[in-house]
């Protein structure tokens, strides 16, 4: 049986993945990437090698893709497969830096569920469960957390992706605000033995939005290439 090792966005903890939980067990061993204690990519990357199998399956959604990207050249061997869902390679700007810094969590500072959440669908962004969720997620890992991964200095990887040789996995969601179609597309074309996948009717969370939908898209894909 083969191991997945899940890697989660910005201020997402292990809750990201409840509902694909049944889903993806059937697909292999799962293994929760630990992405806390670092303020680099390359100290996370690192991290989650430490305590991942010898060999495995690697997933990355959003942030975790950052972080997965620099993973992959760091130890090529160990890595089966790379599937990176509603994430990017675009470098960030200073500015960009500082707002990340200055807010809390991945929509910005905690939601409510008056205000609306931009990371999810605009037809689900004041859901109070999926608020609760996020908020939930936000308040268990803190402000310790957030100041070091807000702090990650993330440059333009594209070219990076040129360089893994392993199959690859693109997923893109239609109603993403936080991630444009473009990002995603161009993270496909640089890749070289890559699959590009979009989910219909689902923002940016799409592990809480549409965790069913996304479970198949990475079974089939872990299937059809033999991982």
């Amino acid at each position: 049986m083969r191991d997945l090792v899940l890697l989660p966005g910005f201020m997402c903890d292990q809750d990201l993945w409840t509902d694909m939980v049944l889903d993806l067990q059937r697909l292999g061993t799962l293994h929760y990437g630990n992405v806390y204690e670092d303020s680099t990519l390359e100290g996370m990357a690192r991290r989650v090698l430490d305590s991942s199998p010898e060999r495995f399956v690697l997933v990355g959604f959003s942030m975790g893709g950052f972080v997965a990207r620099v993973l992959c050249l760091m130890a090529p061997e160990r890595v089966s497969g790379v599937a990176f869902v509603a994430s990017s390679a675009r470098g960030y700007s200073e500015e960009e830096t500082e707002q990340r810094k200055k807010g809390y969590g991945p929509l910005g500072r905690p939601p409510r569920a008056t205000s609306g959440a931009p990371g999810l669908h605009p037809g689900r962004d004041k859901d109070p469960v999926l608020i609760a969720r996020l908020r939930g997620m936000q308040q268990r890992l803190g402000r310790e957390v957030q100041a070091r991964q807000a702090a990650l200095v993330r440059r333009d990887g594209y070219a990076d992706l040129e360089r893994i040789a392993c199959p690859s996995l693109v997923v893109a969601c239609r109603q993403d605000r936080l991630r444009s179609m473009a990002e995603s597309e161009r993270m496909a074309q640089c890749l070289q033995h890559s699959s590009f996948t979009v989910i219909e009717d689902c923002g940016h969370m799409a592990p809480l939005e549409r965790p069913h939908e996304l479970a198949a898209v990475l079974g089939h894909w872990i299937v059809s290439r033999d991982l």
